[in-house]
């Protein structure tokens, strides 16, 4: 047996779609900052995968 198999899997924090309604007032404000902070994460691997097609584009552009 590994012992990976019974290490307990975290929770997660949030899913998608999960009931908000069990929520407090504390949790929600806490799971914007924390989604925001994940959209700005998102945004910056999206600004980085545009910054090299562009730069990969105009390396091959004749």
């Amino acid at each position: 047996m590994d012992l990976d198999d019974l290490t307990p899997k975290k929770p997660k924090a949030h899913e998608i779609g999960q009931d908000l309604s069990k929520l407090s007032e504390a949790d929600l404000k806490a799971l914007i900052e924390t989604l925001g902070a994940e959209i700005a994460r998102v945004e910056a691997a999206l600004s980085a995968k545009e910054s090299s097609r562009s730069a990969a584009e105009a390396a091959f552009k004749r």
